[in-house]
């Protein structure tokens, strides 16, 4: 199999962090599969995220983790099982009410309005938290104006929190490919969300931009916002993650924090190959 990480599976010395309790349980993924023509791209998949955890998805190309993150977030509907989320039911739910719940996400591929300016595609994510009737829209309402200016400078406090400030009045088309990265972050986190989906957040960046991604991701955590990630570079994901959910060919291959999941034979066999 082809290998994923550019640095081997190498955490660093950590304690050891129990399973989440039900009552810790922000996310609860219980039996999932998901069938195209009779091929099972998820199967039979049950993980529990904990909240205030960094949780990280890793496996092998194929291996079912942009489906899983379709399946969280509303775009698939499941063929089986159900995802709970802060205690509800929320299986097979569109994307926009599942946002509106408090669940956010980030993808693979660049999502950015590039005929936008910066702080205009991070006011895009505070599109939850505004007025959009037609009338106060029409007529430029007093309060309308006030909710505007407010979600402007929301936009660019969050555009600073994730290293952005100078970048507040640019326009999209013109910034670098790492800076964009943590624009749609801070997209995502104008919703306000309880959890943040990232989809290779680090995918085409170079050492240095990873580390900044590294920083922005830990500071969220911090913040109280649930983090599940999606990640290629095993430094990154050894270096800050809780807990790990390995995935092979849509199955759990294996589980646990970091040292547990770097220690597990099948993950390394699944990454590396083995020797016939």
């Amino acid at each position: 199999m082809t290998m994923l990480a550019n640095a081997p599976i190498q955490p660093e010395d950590e304690p050891m962090s129990p399973v989440a309790h039900p009552s810790q349980a922000l996310l609860r993924v219980e039996n999932l599969s998901r069938e195209f023509g009779g091929v099972l791209a998820i199967e039979n998949l049950s993980f529990t995220v904990a909240k205030g955890d960094i949780h990280s998805i890793i496996g092998p190309n194929g291996a079912g983790k942009t489906t899983l993150f379709n399946l969280i977030t509303g775009v698939y509907k499941p063929s089986g099982g159900t995802v709970l989320f802060d205690g509800a039911t929320v299986s097979g739910l569109p994307p926009y009410k599942l946002a509106a719940r408090g669940m956010s996400r980030t993808f693979q591929n660049l999502q950015i309005f590039f005929n936008m300016t910066a702080v205009e595609n991070v006011m895009v994510g505070r599109h939850l938290h505004l007025n959009g009737t037609l009338l106060p829209a029409l007529f430029r309402f007093p309060s309308l104006v006030r909710k505007d200016r407010e979600a402007k400078e929301r936009a660019a406090e969050l555009m600073a929190s994730v290293g952005l400030a100078k970048y507040v009045d640019a326009h999209a088309s013109s910034m670098p490919y790492g800076a964009l990265k943590r624009l749609e972050i801070a997209r995502a986190l104008a919703s306000e969300p309880k959890l943040l989906l990232l989809d290779e957040p680090a995918a085409g960046l170079n050492a240095t931009e990873s580390r900044e991604i590294d920083e922005v991701i830990k500071k969220v955590a911090a913040s109280g916002i649930t983090v599940i990630l999606v990640e290629h570079d095993m430094k990154m994901v050894m270096g800050i993650s809780d807990r790990i959910t390995a995935l092979n060919y849509g199955r759990k291959l294996a589980e646990g924090t970091p040292a547990e999941v770097a220690a597990n034979p099948d993950v390394v066999a699944a990454y590396l190959g083995t020797m016939d």
